[in-house]
């Protein structure tokens, strides 16, 4: 073997090498969190971590870390977290079961927020009964934010007003803000001709697909979770086919994609557990619920990632 050769098996050699360190530190690297509330929210937001997308635990000792301060019940229930641009994470909520109002704050590291916001997104509506469960995505095509919810807004959408005991006929609505100051005229968002709550929006390959949970009752119940698709953030979605969820009702669908699989989190709300399926088409779904370990007593959330040195200072958490 010449000197040449030598040098190249040398070379080789040194660049499998490397790559299995970049591989293995990207790897570790990863770590995903879970933001969830307890009870009905009463005592603000809860984070969840884990490595694998399947066994979490609680952080803070499975304390509150942010205590709710603004809205028509100061509660804070189904809190989304996303990241912006910035690396700024943007936080909102529901502040109460009835009001026109959703909650927001932002932080650099999940730890010091800013003073919590009640926006007003539904204040033009007189008869609006509710804001439940909003979202926020960053919206890379228009350099904003998007915030979406469910409301019931008396009178409208007549078709399906019996749709549920309560009498609530929901349909999600949405706005647009660049600065978390200035927000955009709050528009109809999605209607599928059904009473729907619970949007959740993930970006894959180009396309949006937004998880939704079917509320309606009566005259029989389908509280399930579907999948609609659409080819821009904002839309406009199509009807879902058929639901990805199993028999027991289903509702606060998260996703996360992990390891090549995506990942959909549930609440089995009247089973009073967590549910998880996957998939790694987004067509055929796998019920891996068995395989799932969450905090005792976790409520609706989101599951997003974060990086390895982020979640060592949470873990330096003591309140």
């Amino acid at each position: 073997m010449n000197n040449w050769e030598m040098r190249r098996n040398l070379f080789q050699v040194l660049m499998v090498l490397l790559f299995a360190m970049f591989s293995c530190g990207s790897k570790q690297d990863k770590v995903y969190l879970f933001s969830y509330f307890m009870g009905n929210g009463e005592d603000g937001l809860h984070l969840a971590y884990s490595h694998d997308g399947m066994q979490w635990e609680a952080l803070n000792n499975g304390e509150s870390l942010l205590t709710p301060l603004v809205g028509e019940n100061k509660l804070m229930r189904d809190p989304c977290i996303t990241t912006g641009p910035d690396g700024t994470f943007h936080m909102v909520w529901t502040t109460s079961w009835t009001g026109k109002t959703i909650g927001y704050a932002s932080s650099q590291d999940l730890i010091n927020w800013s003073e919590q916001k009640a926006i007003p997104v539904m204040a033009h509506e007189d008869s609006v009964r509710n804001c439940w469960a909003p979202e926020i995505n960053y919206n890379p095509a228009e350099d904003n934010f998007i915030i979406y919810w469910s409301s019931t807004i008396s009178g409208k959408f007549p078709e399906t007003v019996n749709s549920t005991k309560s009498g609530n006929n929901h349909r999600i609505y949405y706005t647009t803000t660049k600065d978390f100051i200035n927000f955009s005229e709050t528009q109809l968002f999605y209607d599928p001709g059904f009473n729907v709550i619970d949007a959740s929006i993930v970006a894959d390959n180009g396309r949006f697909m937004m998880f939704i949970k079917n509320e309606t009752e009566l005259p029989k119940a389908d509280k399930n979770i579907s999948l609609v698709c659409a080819d821009k953030m904002t839309g406009p979605y199509g009807v879902p086919d058929k639901p990805i969820t199993g028999d027991y009702w289903a509702e606060g669908p998260t996703a996360i994609q992990i390891d090549g699989k995506w990942h959909v989190y549930f609440d089995k709300y009247r089973d009073h557990q967590f549910g998880v399926i996957t998939s790694a088409d987004l067509i055929n779904w796998n019920d891996e619920s068995a395989m799932l370990k969450m905090p005792e007593g976790i409520r609706h959330g989101t599951a997003f990632e974060v990086s390895q040195g982020l979640l060592e200072k949470l873990l330096q958490i003591k309140t």
